[in-house]
């Protein structure tokens, strides 16, 4: 257990978003949800972050606030729902990449805003763009973005049919820096001779400070309003268990880069090699601290 530290402070990163539970084609069930995993790693990590989000009043919201709980996250932003179920995902690999069904009408589409802590402040805020499909948690994020003061980043997550272009595209607009994977950003900009090419004008389009676009097992690229591009790739013959949250792990380090000041290059070196880390992992949260610990005392966190 993560000794918990519920001081909070300007430096706190918040993280606003879906909680739910990853199905898995063999019966496996495991915490998961962009945001989720963004929160859970950065408390491994010492961050202790404030995560905003929604169960339902049911076996699996208890067993979300338990395993919380256990890793040393504080759950009192975490609302308990008495209408709608814990959210749940069904996963199924389709040629080594992850696909989702996701259901409609789940605990964390209704994040009320008045039920938010309406005091503190934040470095950095961080959202997906799945839990603002409904109104109400959209109403919700707007209200705490309204008060933030620092920085927004926005991870894009287009799930059909669960998402707009014109609201994707106003929230990114909205945002300083945009996390999304290859697929994602072709959905959303005019065909361009080259990624690079889509990456420049989607991040002009938006003025953003930073853009990171995965792509999958040819590793990642970044740019930055400078207009430099930095590229990593993973090592090769990974023993890959599954994809899932692997993309989490580039928005879990770059956090790091808004709240401690590394360089964006070393940024995308330390977000592949956790990267390649989590995809030898089942899921897309690790129960393990002993995970964390070689990044840890590589990047002189402790």
């Amino acid at each position: 257990m993560i000794e918990q530290n519920r001081q909070h402070n300007t430096q706190q990163i918040a993280i606003f978003g879906e909680v739910l539970l990853d199905q898995f084609p063999d019966g496996q069930q495991i915490l998961g949800g962009a945001p989720f995993n963004v929160a859970w790693h950065l408390q491994a990590f010492g961050q202790y972050p404030c995560f905003i989000s929604r169960v339902g009043n049911d076996a699996m919201g208890e067993s979300i606030r338990q395993a919380m709980s256990e890793w040393g996250m504080t759950g009192e932003n975490l609302q308990i729902d008495p209408d709608y179920p814990t959210g749940t995902v069904k996963v199924i690999i389709n040629k080594g990449e992850p696909h989702y069904e996701i259901l409609a009408d789940q605990a964390y589409d209704f994040i009320a805003a008045q039920q938010l802590n309406r005091t503190d402040q934040y470095s950095v805020i961080y959202h997906g763009t799945l839990a603002l499909r409904n109104r109400v948690s959209e109403q919700a994020f707007n209200a705490l973005k309204a008060r933030h003061t620092g920085k927004v980043f926005v991870d894009v997550n287009l799930r059909a049919p669960w998402w707009h272009k014109e609201s994707v595209n106003q929230w990114v607009s909205n945002a300083n820096w945009g996390k999304l994977n290859h697929d994602e950003l072709m959905q959303l900009v005019p065909t361009q001779n080259t990624l690079q090419d889509a990456m420049r004008l989607f991040l002009t389009k938006h003025n953003l400070d930073v853009l990171i676009v995965t792509c999958g097992s040819s590793g990642a690229l970044a740019l930055d309003n400078a207009g430099e591009f930095f590229e990593v790739v993973p090592a090769v013959n990974l023993p890959i268990v599954d994809t899932v949250g692997a993309g989490d792990a580039f928005s879990v380090v770059a956090l790091f880069l808004i709240q401690q000041g590394w360089s964006l290059s070393v940024t995308m070196e330390r977000a592949q090699s956790f990267a390649s880390a989590l995809v030898t992992q089942r899921g897309a949260t690790v129960q393990d601290l002993d995970f964390y610990q070689t990044f840890i005392r590589a990047w002189n966190l402790d």
